[in-house]
């Protein structure tokens, strides 16, 4: 009999924490540094944090902050460690002193189609290299993750038609691998993050940018500058979003597993998104004044000539430290040319 009250006691106990968790679910605080309204939250976070919210009947709820709000973009590493924000956007590329071998996904030439770079970055730093080395190592975990399409030059003066049209320009870089690049096809990288590029342009220190077109609308630069190269991809840009593991372990089963199957069903559509919005803003500045020059064969050949050692130099420069650059670099070529361009 004493074994039956027992059994009751607890299951009434069960009840009891079900209604609690039921009427005070779980808040997290998901901190970026896109402006309100940025194509990438309305592409990616929200519906990954709608859906997230519906397939676990409100057990867990967020909180967005946009636009640096908790925290400036370079900081976010440290601000979701710390638990300032659950989620952060944790830019690879701007700690890459501590994520490096994330930059596979930015090196030039490294694909050409934003699901290529997208599913196989996915692939890679949830359960590869990248996923050792810049994630476990960190105490985070990845849960989205989109890579850019390819990365054009834009300038405020001077077009970029030649080689020679890059030497010397100062160009806005996330820096690591984007500085090789850079380098290696003679500019000068000028190193800073997203929104702080508009007020170094307008302020004429830096010639032009390295950028993805919609970055550029959205951060205001497309007022600035006046050209466009077209027909290389010069570097990309990773986004992630990334929760501590003090944060994950605190959260249910059944919790962890609808953020992680949402983020695999939301991917291979965002990323096509993604791609399509390249084009049409690629159109939209094309109408408001901004010149693309597509890059002649001849042109194309030298870029590839010059950016061919930034890989290898990227990769030994990692191995040297002891972070894998070779493997990672092996695996992430390997799922690219898994995935079609289109």
């Amino acid at each position: 009999m004493g074994g039956l009250w027992q059994a009751l006691a607890g299951y009434g106990f069960l009840i009891a924490s079900v209604n609690l968790a039921a009427a005070d679910p779980i808040k997290l605080r998901v901190a970026d540094s896109f402006p309100k309204g940025h194509y990438l939250v309305r592409l990616v976070l929200e519906p990954w944090m709608a859906e997230v919210q519906k397939r676990t009947n409100n057990a867990v709820t967020f909180e967005h902050y946009p636009a640096q709000q908790l925290g400036k973009a370079a900081d976010m590493l440290k601000l979701t460690q710390t638990g300032v924000a659950d989620i952060g956007y944790v830019a690879p590329a701007y700690v890459s002193d501590k994520m490096p071998v994330s930059e596979v996904a930015m090196l030039p030439g490294a694909f050409e189609h934003s699901c290529q770079g997208t599913l196989a970055y996915w692939k890679s730093a949830r359960s590869g290299v990248i996923a050792q080395q810049d994630y476990t190592a960190n105490g985070i975990r990845l849960l989205l993750a989109v890579s850019l399409p390819p990365y054009r030059i834009l300038t405020v003066k001077q077009p970029v038609k030649d080689v020679a049209d890059i030497n010397g320009l100062k160009l806005r870089s996330t820096g690591g691998a984007q500085d090789l690049t850079l380098r290696a096809i003679g500019a000068v990288p000028v190193r800073m993050a997203a929104p702080d590029a508009y007020e170094s342009l307008s302020r004429g220190t830096m010639d032009g940018l390295l950028f993805p077109l919609e970055s550029v609308v959205a951060y205001g630069a497309d007022k600035l500058v006046n050209h466009s190269t077209e027909g290389f991809g010069f570097a990309s840009f990773v986004v992630a979003y990334s929760i501590s593991e003090n944060a994950w372990k605190k959260l249910s089963p059944a919790i962890q597993k609808a953020m992680v199957d949402v983020a695999e069903e939301i991917l291979p559509s965002a990323c096509k998104e993604v791609q399509k919005q390249d084009s049409e803003t690629m159109r939209s500045m094309e109408t408001a004044g901004v010149r693309f020059d597509t890059l002649q064969s001849d042109v194309v050949a030298k870029l590839k000539d010059l950016t061919k050692g930034v890989s290898k130099t990227w990769a030994d420069g990692l191995d040297a430290r002891g972070k894998h650059g070779s493997d990672a670099l092996k695996e992430f070529d390997a799922a690219v040319a898994a995935i079609p361009a289109k």
